[in-house]
């Protein structure tokens, strides 16, 4: 276990899953005495994101630029690792907690440093299309691959997601496995049973989410299937629905109360190294419909029912018979809630401590030809992910 009374810094961004792991991480770490700042890339946050972080004792600070997925460049990337390497430095951070590892791709950080593999784009590209990496994608997957091989220790949210990143770019070794977690709320007494409606929620326009599959099955179900989340990201993808209802951006209190009527949850997501909405459907009570992939197997197991993600047809048979079968959709809404109790912040907090204390005893390995990728940008090492 680390000490308490590090001071961490931490990557967030506002856009996505990223800052929910960050701020419920960041403040649990910070009640069991850390100082944690969040070094904010890319869009600045909401004014109700940053009372949020405020309110939970997290400092915020603009680091001035953007994601690796959202810059145009290597160079944009390699300016925001320096600009974090002096931060660190001039803060006096304790440990470097980066959530997005191609910053430290080409800095020298003063303090240990535990990159976390949220996702990335070589393997989003192999899960979604497949083949060789376009040349927008193979340079930012040089400067992912060499964040995490300059890092002193690696963690990825799932062992299926951990393997996937060590095939992808052919390391050794896979990272260490710390699940994310969120807190559960209350399931309130004399509830009512599950609701005969069906919700997805996320990233809606990430094409690796795969929307179009449900929006089809939609088309096939008597009860409306409503979608809440953004159509359109920050880099310009955008999704459009045909069948399902889109509800927009809800905000968290409109989206819990949207859960917690417990309707059947869906995602056929195609890429997922997680998926925090799936788990926060799971805690609310409400029944999994979810894709075969490797993930969601992982971390769902007997709870959810299984699809193939691209057959619409036997996505909306599932989603009919748990809609017809009232007893069927309470028993498998109790059993996701049980599995989701393996996913708790504290369970969290106490894997990222861990991994924390790894990266501090385990000296920086120099990695040139790793970076030497990076820099130059020549998609070398990042061609192997795109097999």
């Amino acid at each position: 276990m680390t000490a308490p009374g590090r001071r961490v810094l931490m990557t967030a961004d506002a856009v996505g899953g990223v800052w929910t792991y960050a701020v419920d991480l960041g403040a649990a770490l910070a009640r069991r005495g850390d100082d944690v700042t969040l070094a904010v890339l890319g869009p600045a946050p909401t004014e109700a994101q940053r009372r949020d972080a405020a309110a939970r004792g997290l400092a915020l600070v603009a680091l001035g630029h953007p994601p690796d997925w959202l810059a145009e460049d290597a160079a944009a990337v390699r300016a925001g690792g320096a600009a974090l390497s002096v931060l660190a430095a001039r803060g006096g951070a304790d440990i470097l907690h980066l959530n997005h590892p191609a910053l430290g791709a080409d800095s020298a950080f003063a303090c240990p440093t535990l990159a976390v593999a949220h996702s990335c784009v070589a393997t989003w590209w192999e899960a979604v299309r497949g083949g060789a990496l376009p040349a927008d994608f193979r340079w930012r997957a040089a400067l992912h691959e060499a964040g995490l091989a300059a890092a002193d220790a690696v963690a990825a949210p799932s062992a299926a997601f951990a393997e996937a990143t060590r095939r992808v770019y052919g390391f050794g070794t896979a990272p260490l496995v710390v699940p994310n977690g969120r807190d559960a709320p209350p399931l309130a007494a004399g509830a009512a049973a599950p609701a005969a409606s069906v919700l997805t929620a996320g990233r809606l326009w990430d094409e690796g989410k795969n929307l179009a599959v449900l929006d089809r099955a939609a088309a096939r179900l008597p009860v409306p299937v409503e979608a809440a989340g953004p159509l359109q990201g920050p880099n310009g993808a955008r999704i459009a629905l045909h069948h399902a209802v889109a509800l927009g951006v809800l905000d968290a209190a409109v989206l819990r109360a949207k859960l917690g009527e417990r309707p059947i949850f869906a995602s056929v997501a195609l890429y997922e190294p997680f998926g925090l909405s799936v788990l926060e459907a799971a805690q609310a009570g409400c029944a999994l419909v979810l894709s075969d992939i490797p993930t969601f197997r992982e971390l769902w197991g007997d709870a959810a029912l299984f699809v193939a993600p691209h057959d619409d047809r036997a996505l909306a048979d599932v989603l009919q018979r748990l809609l017809d079968d009232r007893d069927e959709r309470a028993e498998r809404a109790a059993l996701c809630r049980d599995r989701a109790a393996r996913y708790t912040v504290d369970a969290m907090v106490g894997a990222t401590r861990t991994a924390h204390a790894t990266a501090a005893q385990i000296p920086a390995v120099p990695a040139p030809a790793a970076r030497a990728t990076a820099a130059g940008a020549s998609g070398t090492s990042a061609d192997r992910g795109g097999r």
